[in-house]
């Protein structure tokens, strides 16, 4: 089944001479226990890819549906809650609330969505733990490094029910070995768990996890392949689009 399509979206920003096409008729579909990576250079469209994807931003023209579900067709309030139930997110910049403590932050989805605290507490935990983070699960944002903050988003992004992974520059702020942890998680939960996931990246070893990789250039999709050639390859097929 696909948990994600993309059917012929785009996305315009601006008028006139000062409009940018951010994507052009973009079709993507990734189905239940995929992986699909998103390459491509600066300003092809990566990240707005994954802000409409999730619901975050609407496109110009173009559908989107979610477990067969048009967003265009649902409500602020559906989408909210197709937000917090079914799509975890990994932004660049981490969006954890400073406040509340990695165990905490990594929690709080799955109580927002009515899960007991003990239980939803439980669940963070064990993923924490999956990611070398059970001896930092009391400390609060501030006093965590870069990696340490990143490797908390995704904890958060892939806990519970999720069923489709959206997930930009996840490995940015990680060494080789973290990374490697990052990815084996997420393609764990993609093959065992049935969940979809769609990452955007620069890095072809992070990509080469992926079951196809997905080459954008100035909003287009310029190519698509598996990875199966190894790193190096994507590298240079990137390069020749």
């Amino acid at each position: 089944m696909s948990m994600l399509e993309l059917r012929q979206v785009s996305k315009v920003f601006g008028q006139g001479a000062a409009q940018v096409h951010a994507l052009d008729r973009v079709t993507l579909s990734v189905d239940e226990g995929a992986m699909v990576a998103v390459m491509g250079p600066s300003g092809s469209g990566k990240s707005t890819l994954l802000t409409i994807a999730g619901s975050l931003e609407e496109p110009t023209t173009g559908e989107v549906l979610v477990r067969g579900a048009p967003l265009s067709r649902m409500s602020r309030n559906e989408k909210a809650r197709l937000r917090r139930r079914t799509i975890g997110y990994v932004f660049q910049d981490y969006n954890l609330l400073p406040g509340l403590t990695a165990a905490e932050n990594v929690s709080l989805p799955l109580e927002l969505d009515g899960l007991p605290s003990r239980k939803a507490r439980a669940a963070g935990l064990a993923v924490l733990e999956e990611l070398g983070l059970d001896e930092r699960a009391e400390r609060y944002p501030d006093e965590l490094s870069g990696g340490e903050r990143q490797r908390v988003a995704i904890a958060r992004a892939v806990v519970g029910e999720r069923r489709l992974l959206l997930a930009d520059e996840p490995s940015g702020a990680l060494d080789s070995g973290n990374a490697e942890a990052v990815m084996r998680l997420v393609h764990e939960a993609c093959r065992n768990g049935g969940m979809a996931a769609v990452v955007v990246t620069h890095d072809a070893q992070l990509a080469s996890w992926a079951d196809r990789v997905v080459f954008l250039r100035d909003g287009r999709v310029a190519d698509q392949t598996a990875p199966a050639a190894g790193p190096e390859s994507l590298l240079t097929r990137g390069r020749s689009q």
